[in-house]
């Protein structure tokens, strides 16, 4: 599904259960009936439409939003194996945790923001009149050690660009897990037809700087003082590449 069409159902009740499931991220599918008050019929033809036009997916009897993402990719860096895919609505709890971690070095505000709003949310993927979201994780053993989260705002004027964050958790840095990630996200953006991604860092976070300025990201603007991290000012960082 392209993350910029407007979305048009053709039934007001094809509508209604599109949002339920993009609301909750992923449900049963006869609960899901019983709560909207469809007849068993009309709910099983309005789920094959929305089926059928790639707005909804079903495995292993839990439908959720489909997002054409991809596959799952392999990589080996001397002893480490690690996998990157799109992530799953299972994936949140572990997309959570890596967040948080990464957090506590005081040094990502944005992606902590983020954390919050999927752990209140409780929906990992969004796609709706008002937003896009979109992650791709990194696991070791089926754990999830680092993702890729774009954002953007179904609106004309900024329909162009994506807010991106990233990161992999202190025990897997050094393997070329957070430039796989990072690619991949911004495969996604430039497929979905983002012209433009971005994101904001504070300046004492000199490792995560490096690490775009590496990947070609450019600074556009330094908002003075804009953070206070343990009790000190600090600046923040606007950067972004074009796809």
């Amino acid at each position: 599904m392209d993350t910029t069409e407007t979305l048009e159902f053709g039934h007001v009740d094809r509508k209604q259960i599109y949002e339920y499931v993009e609301r909750r991220g992923a449900v049963d599918p006869e609960e899901t009936r019983k709560q909207l008050g469809l007849d068993p019929g009309g709910f099983r033809h309005h789920i094959a439409i929305l089926k059928r036009d790639g707005r909804l997916e079903e495995e292993e009897g839990t439908l959720r939003v489909a997002l054409e993402a991809g596959t799952e990719e392999e990589y080996v860096d001397e002893d480490l194996e690690f996998h990157i895919r799109p992530a799953r609505q299972e994936d949140l709890t572990g997309i959570v945790g890596a967040i948080r971690q990464v957090a506590e070095e005081k040094t990502y505000i944005v992606a902590e923001t983020v954390a919050d709003e999927i752990d209140h949310e409780s929906a990992l993927l969004r796609h709706n009149e008002i937003e896009s979201r979109m992650f791709f994780v990194a696991t070791v053993d089926d754990d999830v050690v680092g993702w890729v989260h774009l954002h953007a705002p179904e609106l004309e004027k900024l329909s162009h660009t994506a807010e991106l964050t990233v990161g992999v958790i202190e025990e897997y840095r050094g393997h070329g897990v957070g430039s796989h990630l990072l690619s991949r996200g911004l495969e996604w953006a430039a497929t979905n037809g983002y012209e433009k991604v971005y994101q904001s860092v504070p300046s004492s976070n000199e490792e995560a700087i490096e690490f775009l300025e590496s990947h070609g990201w450019e600074t556009e603007a330094v908002r003075e003082d804009h953070y206070k991290l343990a009790g000190e000012y600090v600046d923040e960082v606007m950067m972004a590449v074009e796809l």
